[in-house]
């Protein structure tokens, strides 16, 4: 069944993190909670968890950072 999808939702997170396209160039991707509601893993693979459900929403390179939308 699909998902209904509000057209008006705002994110309230960006997570910003780099690009293959080389320095400098970033992608970004929108979050559904606070900034504060997410952690970041620094290593080889960098990874960012949603603490309120645990799951993982990134996992690659990095560095990466959550900003407020």
């Amino acid at each position: 069944m699909p998902k209904n999808h509000d057209l008006f939702a705002s994110s309230a997170s960006i997570l910003r993190m780099p690009s293959w396209l080389g320095p400098g160039v970033h992608e970004e991707s929108d979050l559904p909670f606070e900034p504060g509601d997410y952690k970041i893993t620094p290593g080889e693979r960098w990874t960012v968890t949603a603490l309120k459900t645990g799951e993982s929403v990134y996992s690659g390179i990095g560095p990466v950072e959550i900003i407020r939308a």
